[in-house]
């Protein structure tokens, strides 16, 4: 852990806030946050006090958490309006939720004549600690956004309206999964917290993730 490196974070956070903007709002050279990030000095507690409250973080989080879950992995960190859509939805409880979900939605789409259809995912939490504890299963839901026109026989479309997601980029999400895709997460609900934003999902998909080589990962949020 480095308060040096949280530190950076939380700027990065901020609309990647430079050096400068922050020493402003702290009323210190920029030298002094250069000297903080690179570790070779740290803040008395009254300025350690005022980054907590500028980052809304605690102290225990900026001295000694790591916070610093982005990587070369990430980019695009956002603010995304998605526009609305229909789609359907397939969910599956099973050792292989993901896999069996997207197949079922894919080969969906390509009954009806889409070859490279948009899908997204979420998990799916409605499982017993039965299901879990003892038979390794899990859940998983998968979404197929119709083009317009599309209208699959004999399937339920939902309907969502236009909302606002926190959203990054994740260039290499399948290399170390289980790291890379729930640290995009944490890092997207610092983000939220560090912009003084909520997560509200109600009425939309509160969160889900673009299937492909790479992958986007989406937080609904007011």
């Amino acid at each position: 852990m480095s308060f040096g490196k949280n530190l950076q974070f939380l700027r990065r956070l901020r609309g990647d806030m430079t050096q400068e903007k922050l020493a402003e709002k702290m009323n210190v050279s920029r030298q002094t946050i250069s000297k903080w990030e690179l570790d070779t000095a740290q803040p008395e507690i009254d300025k350690a006090i005022e980054l907590c409250d500028l980052f809304c973080c605690s102290l225990d989080n900026l001295f000694r958490e790591d916070m610093n879950a982005q990587s070369d992995a990430y980019t695009n960190l956002r603010i995304e309006t998605v526009p609305p859509f229909r789609y359907i939805k397939h969910a599956v409880i099973s050792s292989d939720p993901e896999g069996d979900a997207l197949n079922h939605i894919f080969n969906c789409a390509h009954d009806n004549g889409v070859e490279n259809p948009k899908v997204i995912g979420w998990d799916f939490p409605c499982l017993s600690q039965e299901q879990i504890n003892i038979y390794n299963m899990h859940g998983y839901e998968a979404a197929w956004i119709l083009p317009d026109g599309v209208k699959p026989a004999d399937r339920e479309i939902y309907e969502q309206q236009e909302h606002r997601y926190a959203a990054i980029h994740i260039e290499t999400p399948f290399d170390t999964p289980f790291t890379t895709i729930p640290n995009a997460y944490k890092t997207l609900f610092e983000f939220i917290k560090v912009n003084g934003l909520e997560h509200e999902g109600k009425g939309v998909i509160p969160c889900f993730e673009t299937d492909g080589d790479t992958m986007d990962v989406y937080i609904a949020v007011t």
